[in-house]
């Protein structure tokens, strides 16, 4: 039996799973708390030293992906709100970027002073598509390097001055990175060598900048940042069952949801999107989540119309005690009852927002009545009893009143062994083990 180790450092947990890449099959799994107080690599050898002993395997090649100390933070520097900064955004989203801030226009001091403050760890600098405007993200780049800015740039503007601009931020001390225009036409949005740029600074600055681990060993085994690793997973999967799916992953800070959806040639023509269509697509919900943005939660659905008053402020206190006390575990029937009510309001929230539109930043929103597979992801969905979770998952397939387009004929199912992740690591180098294991640990 050929098997590998896949490992999400996630910021409360680290879970790591042992795979037979022959089969495709999850041979075992185990999990830690994650050590960010001290060292990430404590709790990360002792999740795969788990896995590894309880598969009774001995060594094996680790895959590691990694959100822990907040994940990758990223602002985005683009041209015109509605186009470049609004296609620079949704590429930063598909490549597992918590999108922190965006910035659109002629940078000016009050500008970068506002971008120094969201902190970020990349900066997307677009705008212009390719023998457009030129003018815009030169002056921007000419802002950034007057400014001594440190962060990490990827450069993914107007081709026609690339050179110059990688030439002058270089210069001026500026760690750039050069990939392909977001948006080299009006209505085509083309991700994926800003997407692979993104990915090869977060591991090449962000994860040893972020300081996590003493040595350099974390950094040289980090391969993705987790969402980035999951969309992956999810693409696969997709690829694998032949048609829509859509996956909502409820987490203790965010909930997150991924889509990929089959290119419609009608999407062309004079109502095609300026900014373009991400056909695989994913949006983050910052506000929404099980135990730190529980209270989001509750505000959320009081203003969608999900919860009625007399509920709220019962549940209110709930959410509340949960983000005081991010390690909460409930303790009874009262307490899961609570938990399995806060995610089914965030999942039914979050796909509001990401079928309608808002998340992503679509006119159109994103038309996910084709959808074949809705996946439910996260802790309180993998750790809940069946029927539990598939209540969750039902909220958001009869939330007729939610102002989106219901998927026709979508099969619900749980995420339960944590496979999209690990699935999205094998991707490029086993890629029939990662759509395999998919396809034994998610029906498809």
């Amino acid at each position: 039996m050929s098997v590998v180790v896949c490992a999400d450092v996630g910021s409360t947990y680290t879970k790591a799973a042992v795979v037979d890449l022959d089969g495709g099959r999850l041979v075992a799994a185990a999990s830690a708390p994650t050590t960010v107080g001290t060292d990430v690599l404590h709790g990360l050898d002792a999740a795969v030293g788990a896995a590894l002993a309880s598969a009774g395997a001995g060594e094996a090649p680790w895959y590691v992906c990694s959100s822990a100390g907040g994940g990758l933070r990223l602002a985005v520097v683009g041209y015109e709100p509605l186009v470049t900064a609004q296609a620079g955004r949704r590429v930063g989203l598909s490549a597992g970027a918590n999108v922190v801030h965006v910035a659109a226009g002629r940078l000016s001091g009050a500008d970068v002073s506002a971008l120094r403050a969201a902190r970020p760890d990349v900066v997307l600098l677009v705008g212009g598509t390719d023998g457009g405007d030129a003018e815009t993200v030169t002056h921007n780049a000419t802002r950034l390097a007057k400014a001594r800015f440190r962060v990490p740039v990827v450069l993914a503007g107007n081709a026609d001055v690339r050179d110059d601009l990688h030439a002058l931020l270089a210069a001026a001390g500026v760690p750039v990175t050069v990939a392909g225009n977001v948006l080299p036409r009006i209505g085509v949005l083309e991700p994926s060598s800003a997407r692979a740029a993104i990915r090869e600074v977060f591991l090449r600055h962000v994860i040893g900048g972020k300081r996590l681990s003493r040595g350099t060993r974390f950094a040289r085994l980090v391969r993705a940042a987790t969402p980035d690793a999951v969309l992956t997973g999810v693409e696969v999967l997709a690829g694998t069952l032949g048609g829509d799916l859509a996956v909502v992953d409820v987490g203790g800070a965010t909930t997150d949801v991924y889509s990929v959806l089959t290119p419609d040639e009608r999407d062309s023509g004079p109502s095609q999107e300026v900014a373009g269509t991400l056909w695989r697509a994913r949006t983050v919900e910052g506000d929404l989540g099980m135990r730190w943005s529980a209270p989001g939660v509750v505000r959320a659905a009081v203003e969608e119309r999900l919860l009625d008053p007399a509920d709220e402020a019962e549940l209110a206190a709930a959410a509340a005690l949960r983000a005081a006390d991010p390690g909460f575990l409930p303790a009874g029937d009262g307490d899961r009852a609570a938990d399995r009510r806060i995610a089914a309001l965030a999942a039914t929230v979050a796909l509001r927002r990401h079928a309608r539109g808002a998340a992503t930043g679509e006119r159109a929103g994103r038309d996910l009545r084709e959808v074949k597979l809705l996946v439910g992801s996260g802790g309180v969905l993998r750790h809940a009893d069946p029927g539990d979770a598939a209540a969750v998952l039902d909220a958001v397939l009869t939330d007729h009143a939610g102002g989106w387009a219901l998927p026709r004929a979508a099969r619900p199912v749980v995420d339960v062994d944590y496979v999209l992740a690990a699935a999205g690591l094998l991707a490029a180098d086993h890629p029939g083990a990662a759509a395999a294991m998919l396809r034994r640990h998610l029906g498809a």
